[in-house]
């Protein structure tokens, strides 16, 4: 049967747990860019010790909104404030539905008085793009879809790099020329590399500074040589998609909300706006938690550790709700320390006869669009986890969770669950396997000592919603 929207394939299908539980898209992919350059384990140190260039060209949706209501709409769409917000001011931004849960985050860029720029998993674009064409602001869309949307040879409109690690600021100023310019966090600047104009947004991952540059897409592969030959004396590494997507669990950033936006009355009309093969539609569902209420996946800013972000000086698409929540969160982000013996254990299960384990990938274990890995305490639902994988930089197996405000104490023994329930699903990424439970301790987030630090330091709390 053909459907002509996400609304109809729902109804089709019965339950959307079930339409994306049984999709067969695997993890959010990381396309183009090789798995590795080196080596995975170099390549994690790189960030902490020395530093590297990652490549961001390819797997994320770029949509350019301009028009004098560029502003005025994602003010209206967003939890963030926009006080003070301008030409070369980034911030991460914050979408919810109309119950005040996350539909998803991008990094907003404003590049010219009536020019922005969002950058992320596009269910935040999808949204943003709905509202602008059925409530009447005057700005229009440029889309530039990912790579893994697309089919023949992909040119997009630009590139997108960045420089991170102790050693940053030393290969930007060689690669420039010129000492780097003093900018707060989440500002902007430009520089010349290779003779090419270049933008760059004063960032930082895992605790350690770094810029992300961009510009256009015909000058990204000169431009990036350059920072490789500029960086080699200060141990540059180029980051494969294998660590990439694994630099999260140090950093303590969540990439994967459930976008909210199955269910409910007032969110229909956009479901029949979106069409029946989107993201939306054939994004996976994994991992051990398991519920068939849709609304049991849905996160809050305050579950995700935007709380902070939550700025009720203007109205926008679910303040009313989260008027209610503020007062009293349910959740908050955690890293979890996976016990080392028992996450041997269920990798020698690999080794043997009978039963085993669901497999572990190295470095990042995620298998699904959407992982959700369910948390206990003493035998009772204690939060969910959403990001797994291993940190060769702190030797430990490490996943970002949401706990039950009363279990996020550092040093709190909670049972982390891997694997599905039956023994696996339609998905191709899953195997046939039972069950387990692995040991954790409830530890900071960020969960890299350093990382920590500069978030104390540079007080990226504010920074990023200023």
């Amino acid at each position: 049967m053909t459907y002509r929207n996400l609304e109809e394939l729902l109804k089709g299908v019965g339950n959307p747990v079930k339409l994306l539980r049984n999709s067969q898209t695997g993890p959010y992919v990381y396309p183009v860019v090789p798995p590795e350059y080196t080596n995975w384990r170099d390549e994690q140190r790189g960030w902490q010790e020395t530093c590297v260039l990652f490549n961001q060209s390819y797997h994320m949706t770029d949509m350019y909104i301009e028009g004098p209501d560029a502003i005025r709409l994602l003010s209206d769409l967003g939890i963030n404030t926009f006080k003070g917000f301008g030409v070369d001011k980034a911030k991460q931004f914050v979408a919810c539905n109309h119950d005040g849960y996350v539909i998803g985050d991008v990094i907003l860029f404003c590049l010219e008085p009536e020019l922005c720029n969002i950058v992320g998993r596009p269910s935040v674009h999808n949204w943003v793009q709905y509202n602008a064409e059925t409530r009447g602001y005057k700005v229009k869309f440029e889309r530039d879809e990912r790579a893994a949307a697309r089919q023949g040879p992909i040119v997009r409109k630009a590139y997108r790099y960045q420089v991170q690690g102790p050693n940053a600021m030393k290969v930007i100023a060689k690669v420039t020329g010129k000492p780097v310019p003093d900018i707060k966090f989440f500002n902007m600047t430009r520089f010349t590399i290779a003779g090419h104009e270049v933008r760059g947004l004063r960032h930082g991952m895992a605790g350690q500074p770094g810029f992300e540059l961009f510009g256009p897409w015909q000058d990204g592969e000169a431009v990036r040589a350059a920072i490789v030959e500029a960086g080699a004396e200060f141990g540059l590494r180029q980051v494969g998609a294998r660590a990439y997507s694994s630099n999260t669990l140090e950093s303590g950033w969540i990439p994967s909300p459930m976008p909210a936006i199955y269910s409910g009355e007032k969110m229909k009309a956009y479901r029949e706006w979106l069409p029946a093969n989107g993201y939306e539609a054939i994004a996976s569902l994994g991992g051990s938690f398991y519920s068939d209420n849709i609304e049991d996946y849905y996160l809050t800013p305050f579950d995700l550790g935007y709380g902070p972000f939550v700025k009720f000086d203007h109205d926008f698409i679910g303040r009313a709700a989260l008027e209610k929540m503020a007062a009293n969160p349910r959740r908050r982000k955690v890293t979890l320390a996976l016990d080392r013996d028992d996450v041997l254990r269920v990798i020698s299960t690999q080794f043997q006869k009978g039963d085993r384990a669901k497999y572990f990938d190295f470095p990042s274990a995620v298998y699904a669009t959407l992982p959700y890995d369910k948390v206990l305490r003493n035998g009772k639902l204690a939060g969910v986890s959403t990001w797994v994988g291993y940190s060769s930089n702190e030797r430990t197996m490490l996943t970002l969770a949401m706990l039950d405000v009363e279990h996020c104490e550092p040093g709190t023994e909670v049972t982390f669950v891997w694997g599905e329930e039956g023994g696996g699903s339609a998905k191709p990424t899953v195997e046939r396997h039972v069950q387990t439970e692995i040991r954790a301790i409830v530890s900071p987030v960020p969960y890299a000592e350093v990382a920590r630090k500069s978030y104390a330091e540079e007080g990226w709390r504010t920074a990023r919603k200023a």
